[in-house]
């Protein structure tokens, strides 16, 4: 099994970014790797309890991925496991999510650990999937 651990640097307060990582209507403005989009979801991270998302890219590719919200604790920490799912909707190896939030100054710093992936071509892709994502949140922080 594969970890992969990313940390960004936002100016914003903690409890702005815990809102921006854990609300459904601000999950929606920065969820998925740059250029998809979420036609179908189930995304809130204030709550434990089933979530779920399809990401869609420009040419109509599809991808579907769900799990359970296991903890929130405001404005620190939200986790959640993960699991893809395949074009006949059965779900796949089961991963786990932690989003860390901590003050930094006066900004503060996201922590993502996402543990428990196959191996280091599926660690190498949610990293670039990750990455994408967190411009994206980058972007919607700083405006």
């Amino acid at each position: 099994m594969t970890d992969l651990r990313l940390e960004r640097r936002f100016r914003t307060t903690p409890e702005r970014l815990f809102a921006l990582i854990s609300e459904r209507a601000n999950l929606l403005s920065w969820w998925g790797p740059e250029g998809m989009h979420v036609p179908e979801e189930d995304l809130d991270f204030s709550r434990t309890g089933p979530w779920m998302s399809v990401m869609q890219n420009a040419e109509g590719g599809r991808y579907k991925v769900s799990g359970q919200v296991t903890h929130v604790d405001p404005p620190n920490s939200v986790g959640f496991t993960w699991g893809w799912h395949d074009d006949t909707d059965a779900r796949g190896a089961e991963s786990h999510v932690t989003l860390t939030v901590l003050p930094d100054g006066d900004h503060s710093r996201l922590v993502l650990d996402h543990r428990e992936l196959g191996d280091d071509e599926i660690a190498q892709n949610h990293e670039q999937g990750w990455s994408s994502s967190l411009n994206k949140l980058e972007s919607l922080a700083a405006g």
